[in-house]
């Protein structure tokens, strides 16, 4: 059974959101970190048997699909903000409630064994949230699971063009998990440095996985524009080179491009 939340009930910020991702139909092709940090969350799931599983922000599925492999539950939930990925998710699971919806106002349920979002809670106009919101969600021994990013994510990014969305740091995570009454949490960071060839590839690479350096607000209050101009990506080419670049293993130039992922495993009593 499908559950549609029409998208004129989106804030425009959200719609933005889904406007880009449902426009980046290479993702999984290109979105190798992402993937990588599917598998590690997978691995921090503490039982393969769940009574109720909610996935948050599943966009193409690939946590979805991990999750249909190696977990049985009597019972899935699986949100999206964006319709167009509603069949596919279905397609993974078959006997899955499908919630196409902003996950911050959507009624997702409660009593849920297990609860995990990848590469999503970022997106959310008030990312700490999503932790009180998963306490009431949880059943008594529950677990959440979930990946996000930190401040240094995308640093090149923020550093050269001022833009990028507006990362909790993990001792605010830590806070509201302490806050929210979880129990043996675990928060781990990885930093991966993404090579490229040069600055442009850097930014077909971040359209690629749904993410806009044009016309993206940073939080629901800014409304700030950013526009690329032809002297922008000249300026923004020359300062990548001189501030960002490396080597290959084989020594050919290349610019790198920062992802820093932060991890939580969390119980509720």
């Amino acid at each position: 059974m499908t559950i549609l939340s029409a998208p004129n009930t989106f804030s425009v910020r959200k719609q933005t959101i889904a406007r880009h991702f449902a426009s980046a139909s290479d993702y999984d092709q290109h979105a190798s970190i992402q993937q990588e940090v599917c598998q590690y969350l997978l691995a921090n799931i503490a039982h393969t048997k769940q009574p109720s599983v909610l996935e948050v922000g599943a966009g193409t599925g690939q946590m979805t699909r991990l999750l249909a492999e190696h977990i049985h539950s009597q019972h899935w939930l699986i949100n999206e903000l964006c319709t167009e990925q509603a069949a596919t998710l279905q397609s993974i699971l078959p006997t899955a409630e499908i919630a196409i919806g902003d996950a911050e106002t959507i009624d997702l349920a409660a009593n849920h064994s297990l609860i995990i979002s990848a590469n999503a809670v970022q997106w959310f106009d008030n990312p700490l949230s999503f932790i009180a919101q998963s306490a009431q969600r949880l059943q008594s021994g529950g677990q959440l699971v979930f990946s996000t990013f930190t401040p240094n994510n995308f640093l090149q990014i923020k550093t050269l063009t001022g833009q990028g969305l507006s990362y909790p740091d993990i001792d605010a995570w830590q806070s509201a998990l302490d806050c929210a009454g979880f129990k043996n949490t675990e928060l781990s960071v990885q930093r991966y440095d993404l090579p490229f060839l040069s600055p442009y590839a850097v930014l077909k690479h971040m359209k690629l996985t749904g993410v806009s350096t044009n016309q993206t607000q940073q939080s629901a209050h800014d409304t700030q524009t950013f526009r690329w101009t032809k002297s922008r990506l000249q300026q923004f080419e020359s300062d990548y080179w001189r501030y960002f670049s490396a080597e290959n293993e084989t020594g050919q130039p290349v610019v790198n491009l920062t992802y820093e992922v932060l991890a939580v495993s969390a119980f509720i009593p």
